[in-house]
């Protein structure tokens, strides 16, 4: 879709990212679908092509470039081959983990967490949703509690994305259960500590490929060195940081809406009924008009909010609307796509049937679209 947001540098780096997913991506998806993962080694080539990390410092291996375009480029040439597992994988790396280590780690945690960021080497997750409590963090029983040098963090996390690949989680904990909002820090916990432990690889209606899991802690002593941030300053990091994990969100829910777009353009083209093809016929044009409409207006907003995220302007609210509207008509389009493929959009073997599965989650995750709808109700209601 034409857009006046990319320059050329953003264009010469699309070439990259389209070589790396024809090469890479495009032979493995229906073997990682099949062992529920991506492997390491397609982390690896991420990093050496310069995919992922790009906000690492570059005394710290990476090219130190913020801007978030880069990102886009990236999202848009995944979503084109309907791997969206991939894209949420990489997007709990670098929209999400790699943006709090940046604004929270100190120069010590930096130099031992984010090398990995830029060479694909370090997989991460964070861990926030428990069985107990979702979009409503307040509800968190996972706790830390000093002892000397350590902190001794029990409790258990669910639907936690990358989680048995993970080799760093970040982990939300109560710290101070009489303080309010200002009784939870964040914890780095690291492959093979003991106590810490991973349950079975969830089984998901869609994004098979993306590994979600359980994770458990009993009793992991989590050196000092290892708290993110200051203590009790968790949630308030959170509250920063979510404007981007929603903005990532939308990003993933217009690229993939404009790719299943284009797919389900190209098959009403060819497919025909009555005598002429289907998009001749009126009701079929005028589905697609309508559907055209909400992708190029969506986009109009998410660039936006794109350009605001690079100013360091953007709001939680618009973030939070952008995640609203974007996933909304994300859905409209693929679910549409899938009915205009008639029969063939219920078979695996069409990206729709795929992108259909996968777009499901995204009206619930990073903040089901009912608390996006709160946030910005009570934006008005202050106003």
């Amino acid at each position: 879709m034409e857009t006046d947001l990319f320059d050329a540098d953003h264009e010469a780096y699309r070439e990259t990212a389209r070589v790396f997913v024809q090469r890479e991506v495009v032979p493995n998806l229906d073997r990682w679908d099949e062992v529920r993962e991506v492997d390491r080694d397609t982390w690896k080539k991420a990093g050496a092509a310069g995919l992922v990390g790009l906000a690492v410092p570059e005394e710290l291996g990476g090219a130190g470039v913020s801007d978030y375009r880069f990102r886009y480029v990236l999202s848009e040439e995944i979503a084109k081959v309907g791997a969206s597992a991939l894209q949420s994988a990489f997007g709990t790396n670098d929209d999400i983990v790699l943006g709090y280590l940046l604004e929270s780690a100190n120069d010590a945690q930096r130099a031992r967490w984010l090398p990995g960021f830029a060479t694909g080497a370090t997989v991460a997750a964070i861990a926030m949703s428990e069985p107990g409590a979702g979009s409503d963090l307040r509800g968190i029983t996972t706790s830390a509690r000093r002892d000397g040098d350590s902190w001794v963090l029990d409790g258990s996390k669910t639907f936690i994305s990358n989680g048995v690949t993970a080799d760093l989680v970040i982990v939300v904990a109560r710290t101070d259960p009489g303080a309010g909002s200002s009784g939870f820090s964040l914890f780095v916990v690291e492959r093979g500590m003991p106590g810490f432990r991973r349950g079975r690889k969830l089984d998901k209606v869609g994004l098979t490929a993306q590994d979600t899991a359980e994770l458990f802690f009993d009793g992991v002593r989590v050196p000092a060195d290892n708290l993110l941030g200051e203590e009790g300053g968790g949630l308030r990091a959170l509250m920063r940081n979510l404007p981007r994990e929603r903005l990532g969100i939308a990003v993933a829910a217009q690229c993939s809406a404009e790719a299943a777009f284009g797919w389900t353009v190209d098959h009403v083209k060819q497919r025909v009924a009555f005598g002429r093809p289907l998009a001749q016929q009126q009701s079929v044009g005028f589905t697609l008009a309508d559907l055209r409409t909400r992708v190029e207006v969506t986009r109009a907003y998410v660039d936006r909010c794109v350009r605001e995220l690079n100013a360091g302007t953007l709001t939680a609210v618009d973030a939070a609307k952008a995640k609203l509207w974007a996933t909304e008509m994300q859905w409209q389009v693929i679910d549409s796509g899938v009915q205009l493929h008639g029969g063939y959009g219920y078979m695996n073997e069409y990206p729709i049937a795929r992108a259909f599965r996968d777009a499901r989650v995204q009206r619930i995750y990073g903040g089901a679209n009912e608390v996006m709808k709160e946030i910005i109700g009570r934006d008005l209601t202050r106003q």
